[in-house]
């Protein structure tokens, strides 16, 4: 179906992109509750946690909430990245750095063949993925177009209440939207526009950067997006 008034240039389809699937997002999460945000439909979950309750190693947060967090690894979702990244001239020691990961762990992924094993990411609560997706853009836009200073870690407050991450997460959003929109062509080819580190953005021309936080929006917003239909549909029973 045709969109009107559809962009064609490269800046102009990720931007319409982004519009589209923060639209429908928003939609989606209207009427979100506290008792929702942070049902957890299966023991283990990740999630916002007090600081002295955090469930994982490596949970962060510059204050009383903490988000989950895991010892770095390479998901078998990520394994054919990896491999591109190899394929491209990466260096292994360079992949691991990207990765937070042992040099070690990488041969072990590049060595990998045939199907990848199940993905063992754990399962996380509403909480917890606007909560990533809140830090990711929070320390994208700090690292791109603020004063590239803070840890990425450090600049979300989390909150175990709905609206007021809502709030904080569409103001965010918005701001990182229309800072993106104000990018020239020049700005868009330049190979570590984005300084965020924690992976390989410093890497990549700003194109690549800004597609792949397009994707991160919309595959977590999806993945939202059904743990609101499962709530919905947890006391239904089959006849």
């Amino acid at each position: 179906m045709a969109i009107e008034g559809a962009r064609t240039d490269r800046l102009g389809v990720l931007l319409d992109q982004f519009d589209q699937a923060r639209e429908m997002a928003q939609v989606r999460l209207t009427g979100l509750g506290d008792e929702e945000y942070l049902w957890e439909p299966v023991p283990g979950c990740w999630s916002v946690r007090r600081r002295g309750e955090a469930a994982t190693p490596e949970a962060y947060g510059p204050g009383e909430w903490v988000l989950d967090q895991g010892a770095p690894d390479i998901p078998a979702s990520e394994y054919a990245e990896v491999a591109r990244q190899s394929a491209g001239g990466m260096p292994v020691a360079k992949i691991a750095e990207d990765w937070s990961v042992s040099t070690e762990r990488v041969e072990q992924v590049l060595a990998h063949t045939g199907t990848p094993e199940p993905d063992e990411t754990p399962v996380t609560t509403i909480a917890w993925r606007l909560a990533h997706l809140h830090s990711c853009f929070a320390g994208g836009w700090e690292w791109t177009l603020g004063e590239r200073r803070q840890d990425p870690k450090l600049l979300v407050d989390f909150t175990p209440s709905a609206a007021p991450a809502l709030e904080r997460f569409w103001a965010l959003i918005d701001r990182w939207r229309d800072s993106v929109a104000t990018l020239t062509d020049e700005q868009l080819d330049t190979v570590g526009l984005s300084q965020y580190p924690y992976g390989s953005d410093p890497d990549d021309p700003f194109t690549a950067v800004l597609s792949g936080a397009n994707l991160e929006f919309v595959h977590h917003m999806a993945e939202i997006a059904l743990l609101r239909d499962l709530w919905r549909a947890r006391h239904t029973t089959s006849g």
